[in-house]
This record gives C-alpha cells, sequence and structure tokens, in this order.
C-alpha cells in the first residue's frame, strides 16, 4: 500500500484560507453599510378631536343612582 503524501498540504490549506479570506473581504466590501439612524424626538403630537373640547361623561350601569 503506498504511503499518502502530505507534503503539499500546509500550502494548499494555507491559500485555501487566503482565498477564502480575500474572497470574504471583496463580498463584505461591496455592501452598503448605513450609518446608525439618528434618534428623532420623541413628542407627542397633539391631535384636536372635537370631542376634547366638549364636555362628555360616560353613564354607566353603576353610576346610575339606585332605585
Amino acid at each position: 500500500m503506498p504511503q499518502l503524501d502530505t507534503s503539499t498540504w500546509f500550502i494548499t490549506i494555507i491559500s485555501m484560507i487566503l482565498a477564502l479570506f480575500v474572497l470574504f473581504q471583496s463580498k463584505i466590501a461591496n455592501y452598503l453599510y448605513y450609518p446608525s439612524p439618528s434618534h428623532k424626538d420623541m413628542e407627542q403630537l397633539t391631535h384636536y378631536t372635537p370631542w376634547e373640547k366638549k364636555w362628555t361623561k360616560i353613564y354607566l350601569p353603576l353610576s346610575l343612582p339606585l332605585h
């Protein structure tokens, strides 16, 4: 049975890792990374509705006078 020649394995593995590194770096370099979005002021917007200016009362059955 012939002996397996492993003398070229080191340079093969190193060149494969280097090629993969260059490939992934070129793939990642093509992405456009946006800067982190700035925080907008979370102010409460005032919505004016007609019923806000009127006095309203909700009559629940429990709030009615007892008979």
